[in-house]
């Protein structure tokens, strides 16, 4: 077919609007790490226990999908050897080891582990070192556990020789198959420990590593979230079908990778200009999938604006070019054969299938295949049917849908090419004498399983005291004993058991107990993520949750209920202890603090709760009469109804251990000008479970006691962590319309 000079393909340069392409480079940063005892590469030791049981896993999906199990079943107990890292024989199996922990817990908690050491030492790049060192070693175990798999099958074959030979014969060929299929089996194993790191990702690493650090780094992590990871160099037919849409792979084929890239290119050119003479250039905007919808849309544009006129125009000039360079229909049949491999593969190869639905020839061949194998031709002849009928329209979409396909899979194979490169950075070390020298030289980056952490118990750094007073004590109990009912159990069963089931849940504990409050401690030591503060935080709303919940229940039972008030401070070192026989006593200052942001003034209460406010700490500044005439130092009022107040340092700390993003509500403010603020965050408590809270911040206020009223905003600001469930809500829907 003659070729359509391009330039001729459309309306002229001056009646297009011009495409606004962005570019995108792969990359991955390790940047301030400490280089390895060979000062080339970053020393890496995982976890023994991950790394044993990790073993175990990934050759039992390679006996799963290599169909060995049954004939594995009975093999004898074999001694260990090998690296500790580098494809170590499995070891005599316990009743244990026969049924490994499952992976993907695995998985999940050394990547947490590892966040969670990059927290404590802020660098995030400690955690992406992480990322990369357990896929070099999934990697290197993938190909290790085949090969020992398969030498476990052939000393299996040897045991029956000369004594069963029918079996000996049945498990030979069981063994071929098996060797043969390599590719096929470390590509079923890989996509499963693709598609377990994904799940991880999305599930708990993403909305944990959000909590810790925000956004920062995140372009970097996408580069783990690609299918390709796992295959040798990114070109699997399989893969492609699956991901992306199958290309070619041999020189003669008009839709191989390179082929179709320089079509691309040479499409780019009148489009874009002289910025497209550039490789470096042009190689950015291949790796944007979202420049195929600026390019061409997605096979319909709206025609009532230029920008769609000119998607419709470069869509027709990309057509032509397709058909030119003899590729649309090999595009055509590329996405009409995915459908297909799971009947006809692997007996049928895929390119070849593909094939079939563009060549007679080709077909006749295929054909003579399914019959031999017994198997249907009705999708076959189905997808040879739909192929020929791609026409007008539909040949569009198809062409449009191939432009983004193609950029997607150019930006996963330079994702692939760039997270290699940080591959040969790392250095696993699994022998003991070189992992001592590593740590003797300060250049080891070890990731262990929580059960294997040294335990750092009498290394305090900072701690945090809550503490929660219950409102009209006095009143409550002589309301109660007036009524013949008992006060002790009161408190006991609608405050002081629930909340004391909490603080397992967020490693606190208890300081003491008053007849109206309960005083806790967070204690935060060296090693642990940091994140007491954020704790204390989702610690006390949840205590306010509970109260609400029990206040519910005495409602309807008739009985009163109960009002809280929670102070959160925050002390930067260690506390101080006397000893009253064997009992510790906590000294701090941060026992005093937490009781006075617990407090309310009964002076302000009736005057707030007259606002219906939907937050429930104030704090004012005021004078009396003569200090107001004399001009004397001010004193502070404080008012905390079911509310959780924070002193400046708590707030100051949870910036630094989780990410808070300001937002906005519109929320009543005092006397219309609060101007507070409101800072957002995600808490992570525990596994795949997170909390969001919502920090409010104001500046105190300067009033006339006698009258209530503002005489002047001062610099001084107060802190609430809300508690209010409207508050919430009303973030969650604003995100929603978002």
């Amino acid at each position: 077919m003659p070729r359509i000079p391009f330039f001729r393909l459309g309306p002229a340069a001056q009646e297009m609007e011009p495409p606004r392409l962005t570019s995108y480079i792969p990359s991955l940063s390790l940047e301030g790490l400490q280089v390895g005892i060979d000062n080339l590469r970053h020393d890496v030791h995982l976890s023994s226990k991950f790394v044993e049981l990790t073993r175990l896993q990934i050759a039992s999906h390679i006996a799963r999908h290599g169909n060995m199990e049954g004939l594995l079943a009975a093999e004898a107990p074999q001694s260990s050897l090998g690296n500790h890292f580098i494809g170590s024989k499995p070891a005599a199996r316990t009743q244990a080891q026969a049924e490994p922990s499952e992976l993907k817990p695995l998985l999940t908690e050394i990547h947490v582990a590892a966040l969670n050491r990059a927290k404590a030492e802020e660098n995030i790049a400690v955690d992406v070192l992480a990322r990369v060192a357990i896929l070099k070693f999934l990697r290197v175990e993938l190909h290790a556990q085949f090969a020992l798999t398969l030498e476990r099958c052939r000393m299996m074959l040897k045991s029956y020789e000369g004594v069963r030979q029918q079996k000996a014969l049945e498990y030979r060929e069981r063994v071929a198959a098996f060797q043969v299929a390599k590719r096929i089996i470390l590509r079923k194993t890989g996509q499963d420990l693709f598609r377990i790191l994904r799940e991880i990702e999305k599930e708990t690493l993403a909305r944990m590593r959000r909590s810790l650090f925000g956004s920062r780094a995140e372009g970097g992590y996408k580069l783990f979230l690609n299918p390709l990871i796992f295959s040798e160099d990114g070109r699997d037919t399989y893969l492609n079908a699956e991901y992306y849409v199958m290309l070619g792979n041999f020189d003669r084929d008009p839709d191989r990778f390179s082929n179709i890239r320089r079509i691309v290119c040479e499409f780019l050119q009148p489009n874009v200009g002289t910025e497209a003479e550039d490789p470096n250039v042009v190689d950015g905007w291949l790796n944007v999938p979202e420049n195929s919808q600026e390019l061409v849309g997605a096979g319909k544009s709206d025609e009532s604006t230029a920008e769609g006129r000119s998607q419709k125009a470069r869509l027709a000039a990309w057509v032509d070019l397709l058909e030119a360079e003899g590729v649309l229909d090999y595009v055509v049949a590329s996405y009409e054969v995915a459908p297909l491999l799971p009947e006809y593969s692997p007996r049928i190869n895929a390119q070849q299938l593909k094939n079939a639905l563009i060549s007679r020839e080709e077909r006749d061949r295929v054909e003579k295949l399914i019959e031999e194998g017994r198997l249907s031709t009705d999708g076959l002849y189905a997808a040879v049917a739909r192929a020929a009928s791609c026409r007008g329209a539909e040949r569009g979409r198809t062409a449009a849908r191939f432009l983004h396909d193609f950029l997607r899979y150019h930006r996963d194979l330079r994702r692939l090419e760039a997270l290699n490169e940080t591959l040969d950075s790392v250095n696993l070390i699994g022998n003991a004498k070189m992992r001592e020298l590593s740590a003797m030289n300060g250049t080891l980056y070890e990731y262990l399983l929580a059960a294997e952490q040294k335990p750092v118990e009498e290394k305090i750094q900072r701690h945090v005291v809550l503490k929660a007073d219950i409102r009209d004590s006095s009143r409550l109990t002589r309301s109660l004993l007036e009524r013949e009912l008992n006060p002790a159990s009161y408190f006991s069963l609608n405050f002081y058991d629930p909340v004391n089931k909490l603080l397992p849940k967020y490693g606190a504990t208890k300081v003491f107990l008053e007849g109206d409050a309960i005083i806790l401690a967070l204690l935060e030591r060296e090693g642990d993520p940091g994140l007491a503060v954020s704790r204390a935080c989702v610690l006390a709303r949840e205590i306010i949750e509970i109260v609400r919940g029990y206040n519910q229940l005495l409602e309807r039972g008739g009985l009163p209920t109960l009002e809280l008030g929670v102070g959160i401070s925050y002390q930067e070192s260690a506390p101080m202890y006397l000893m009253d026989g064997e009992q510790r006593i906590m000294i701090s200052d941060a026992l005093n603090e937490s009781d006075r942001l617990s407090s309310c003034s009964k002076r302000v209460r009736k005057t707030i709760e007259g606002l219906k406010s939907p937050f429930h700490v104030y704090t004012f500044q005021t004078a009396s009469d003569a200090e107001l005439e004399e001009g004397a130092d001010d004193f502070i009022l404080n008012y905390n109804l079911n509310g959780i107040r924070m002193n400046e340092a708590a707030f100051k700390r949870l910036q630094q251990e989780i990410s808070l993003e300001q937002c906005r509500l519109e929320l009543p403010e005092l006397w219309g000008c609060e101007g507070f603020r409101l800072h957002s965050g995600l808490v992570p408590v525990g596994g795949d479970i997170f909390r969001k809270i919502v920090v409010r911040s104001s500046r105190i206020p300067q009033i006339d006691p006698r009258k209530f009223s503002l005489l002047k905003w001062t610099e001084r600001w107060y802190y609430e962590v809300c508690s209010n469930p409207a508050i919430y809500s009303a973030l969650e829907g604003k995100a929603a319309k978002a």
